[in-house]
């Protein structure tokens, strides 16, 4: 059955909260047994945070908006009131459940988030500008627009997602989750707008899906919050096109469980500050994954981001003094093209084990006003970024390597040494 928000009494007028009308048109849906609740009449609905429930499907039509509102105390905590500070912890965002969430829901069945229309974060009432490079806020992390919790049969699609003050998209111990053909237009200036971050969920599908995010566009996470739930597993990630100042495609950093069974296939990169990124800094370790037909365009960013304009990089550093980093092992990248401002980064502390690249090609080019030549290691015990001189492939510290029809090709500039760098590894094929 269809609940229109309007014949609840919203209003739709940009300004009043129509909070209370449209969760009861969703508390409705649910005591009916499931229907879909409708955003519509291309109006837009100013509300401070939902909570979705079983059976429910937001529907959010074509030429209307669910616009956040600005005021924080009108925010649900799903941390119980506690506050998160996971700033303040070596490049750690998220040290708990989020602080404030826009659309949540807790341990829902069969929930869906659909439609043609908008759903907009209101970033900038949470942010100020910092530099001409990036805005961030005086409170960290700011508001989640959708945190989805221990939920089962979760479809996201078609809507579009914008404006998020931190992670836009945040399914937490989920299983079942379908992402499918939804846009996320974040500006490329506020920090930590990550696209989708599947965190401790299983069988996770993102499909068709377009993203432009500052910060990371697809990162799979193994959080300490949510450390109740079992490891990210059997993702996959397929036909998505990505544009990020951040990492394109990421595992990590946070990496308290373990990542596994991960299948990313015919994905373009463009403009992105670093492209594929396996960034292991927690015991969490990753296993069985792979990469194929993706096509990559790097360049890098302002320094303030992460990243170098790698195309791909790997690395397992210990995010603080004694507490060991888990490994990465079993991963194939097989015919990517990159073409961009660095090459293939592989750092491995000897945790790095059985990686294969098959008909990966990188041409190094520079295209920004940016220094080149450097390699970013951050975050970590005594990391930062150093001035190496780029490879089309640096690998340092691997155990088991096959490097099979790979090729770099280098325009004529002083930061572009040479092809291939391999130290301190072994069992290293090259054919």
């Amino acid at each position: 059955m269809d609940h229109f928000v309007v014949d609840y009494g919203a209003k739709g007028d940009g300004k009043s909260d129509d909070r209370s009308f449209i969760q009861a048109a969703i508390d409705k849906a649910h005591e009916e047994g499931g229907g879909r609740v409708i955003v519509g009449g291309c109006r837009v609905y100013l509300s401070s945070s939902l909570v979705l429930k079983s059976g429910v499907e937001l529907y959010v039509e074509r030429g209307s908006k669910l616009l956040a509102t600005p005021v924080l105390a009108d925010y649900l905590n799903p941390n119980k009131g506690v506050k998160d500070t996971g700033v303040d912890i070596a490049g750690t965002p998220v040290t708990l459940k989020p602080s404030y969430a826009f659309i949540y829901a807790y341990g829902a069945e069969d929930i869906a988030i659909t439609g043609s229309g908008v759903i907009d974060g209101n970033c900038y009432a949470f942010v100020s500008r910092v530099s001409q490079y990036y805005v961030t806020g005086e409170f960290y992390p700011r508001p989640t627009m959708i945190y989805l919790e221990a939920c089962k049969h979760v479809t996201v699609r078609d809507v579009t997602l914008t404006n998020a003050p931190f992670w836009t998209l945040h399914p937490a111990g989920c299983d079942d989750v379908l992402i499918e053909t939804i846009r996320i237009l974040n500006p490329l200036d506020v920090a930590n707008s990550d696209g989708i971050d599947p965190d401790h969920s299983s069988n996770v599908r993102i499909i068709g899906c377009h993203v432009e995010a500052a910060d990371d566009c697809i990162c799979l996470k193994s959080s300490a919050g949510n450390m109740e739930y079992g490891p990210c597993e059997n993702i996959v990630i397929t036909g998505c096109t990505l544009k990020s100042t951040s990492a394109a495609l990421k595992i990590g950093t946070e990496g308290t469980g373990d990542f596994r069974n991960v299948v990313v296939s015919n994905c373009t990169i463009s403009g992105t500050n670093r492209a594929i990124s396996i960034q292991i800094r927690d015991p969490g370790c990753v296993r069985n994954v792979l990469f194929s037909g993706i096509t990559i365009e790097t360049r890098r960013f302002a320094p303030c981001w992460w990243g170098t304009a790698e195309p791909i990089t790997i690395t397992s550093i210990n995010r603080v003094e004694g507490k060991e980093s888990g490994t990465i092992e079993n991963v194939v990248f097989e015919n990517v093209t990159a073409e961009g401002e660095n090459g293939v980064f592989i750092y491995g502390n000897h945790k790095v084990k059985n990686i294969r690249m098959r008909n990966v090609s990188i041409t190094l080019k520079a295209t920004s006003k940016w220094e080149r030549g450097l390699y970013d290691m951050r975050p970590g015990e005594g990391t930062e970024v150093k001035k190496l001189g780029s490879y089309g492939f640096r690998i340092s510290g691997v155990d088991g390597l096959r490097l099979e029809d790979c090729r770099a090709y280098l325009e004529k500039n002083d930061d572009f040494i040479g092809d291939v760098l391999i130290e301190d590894s072994e069992n290293i094929e090259q054919c």
